[in-house]
């Protein structure tokens, strides 16, 4: 949940900000750098400053979701931006041509076009949040990370290396999901690479 749900919320949240930085030069010029400026902020004083922002207990995971949905955020934008930009001209020209509205060319044609950059950036995104939260133990938050802390207190190694083996466990599982979930979101990549097989 610490993990996954910021991703959710993540994506959210960047899909109009990348449009809108995809649309205007002048709100790419800000979002862009403002978003990798989010990024360079450690996570463990992000985890501390978030309760005075928010009015939070410190222990309350609801600082964890935060952080990390910032971080996705930070992340995605730049990464969605681009991915429209990719989107062919003649694409976008010919969806205008045939009466798609701003709103619906981009929910039918754009963004699908997109989804495979998408994918690529959500994976990086998830992976990374699911290693941050270990961080969240530092200052009581549950979560994997509490093996290392309690492991540390109490010089236990298994425990240690139980918990680096479920973080990196729990990260693959939810990279191959979401690169199977790219898959299927987009069979036409797929329709390509097995013609591209058939031709060779």
């Amino acid at each position: 949940m610490l993990s996954l749900v910021p991703v959710v919320i993540g994506v959210v949240v960047a899909v109009p900000l990348g449009w809108l930085a995809n649309r205007s030069p002048g709100a790419r010029a800000v979002l862009v750098p403002a978003s990798g400026l989010l990024y360079t902020i450690p996570s463990l004083a992000l985890f501390v400053v978030l309760p005075g922002i928010l009015g939070t207990q410190v222990r309350s995971p609801i600082n964890v979701i935060v952080a990390l949905a910032i971080y996705t955020v930070a992340l995605l934008v730049r990464t969605i931006a681009d991915a429209l930009a990719a989107v062919p001209a003649v694409v976008v020209a010919a969806a205008t041509a045939m009466g798609f509205k701003p709103a619906r060319r981009f929910v039918s044609v754009e963004l699908p076009l997109a989804v495979p950059v998408l994918v690529a950036g959500l994976r990086v995104a998830t992976v990374a949040n699911i290693s941050l939260v270990s961080v969240g133990a530092l200052i009581g938050i549950g979560g994997l990370g509490g093996l290392f802390t309690d492991g540390y207190q109490r010089n236990i190694p298994s425990e240690i290396i139980t918990g680096i083996a479920l973080i990196v466990l729990l990260a693959l599982i939810c990279d191959a999901l979401l690169l199977a979930l790219g898959r299927i979101a987009t069979p036409w990549e797929r329709a390509t690479r097995e013609a591209a097989r058939s031709s060779a």
